[in-house]
């Protein structure tokens, strides 16, 4: 079992049947993704919420796609960075929050101060993780259903720059579950 999925486990065992959790919603052509989105990151988890209600990344694909390393989505990649305040965030590093296979963490470019860019996000898709980028990008949640789904976006055929040939449209929602729903996911993985 995951590790995270300890502390998972726990609030949902503490939790009443009514108790309603927000949860990331990624609809691709591919299917459908679900991420626990991590409380110890609250800047990150309410800028995800609040960028997947306004349909911010509704007309966006997943980017950057790489084999045995993430599936990347939202705004691209540019050579001048994301220098655009209203959407980079200060870091918020957990050393309990690392960069496992279906971790989902925020872009960013080379910026001294690893101030995320809110508008992207990426999947870590390596089965052993990406362990070089932990304590240098924020991860702020995990995927609970659709790992499979991320496996078939990074092994789309993909151009030079790793950006699929055929666009990978995203759907993302938020969208709130019960925890008996979310327990089977807890199970399950």
């Amino acid at each position: 079992m995951y590790k995270f999925l300890l502390p998972f486990i726990f609030i949902l065992s503490t939790c009443t049947d009514r108790a309603k959790f927000e949860v990331g919603q990624i609809n691709t052509p591919k299917g459908e993704i679900l991420i626990w989105l991590y409380g110890e990151t609250p800047n990150h988890k309410e800028s995800f919420i609040e960028l997947a209600n306004a349909g911010y990344w509704d007309s966006l694909t997943f980017n950057r796609v790489i084999p045995d390393f993430v599936a990347q989505g939202g705004c691209p990649d540019t050579p001048e960075g994301f220098d655009d305040p209203e959407y980079l965030l200060a870091p918020e590093f957990d050393e309990k929050l690392v960069h496992d296979y279906g971790a989902v963490g925020a872009g960013r470019d080379d910026n001294p101060g690893k101030l995320s860019a809110r508008c992207q996000f990426y999947i870590v898709q390596n089965k052993k993780g990406v362990h070089r980028l932990d304590g240098d990008y924020t991860i702020f949640g995990k995927v609970i259903k659709g790992m499979d789904v991320v496996d078939a976006i990074v092994n789309s055929p993909r151009d030079s720059i790793d950006q699929p040939l055929t666009p990978i449209t995203m759907d993302v929602n938020v969208i709130r579950m019960s925890a008996e729903e979310l327990k089977a996911y807890a199970i399950a993985n």
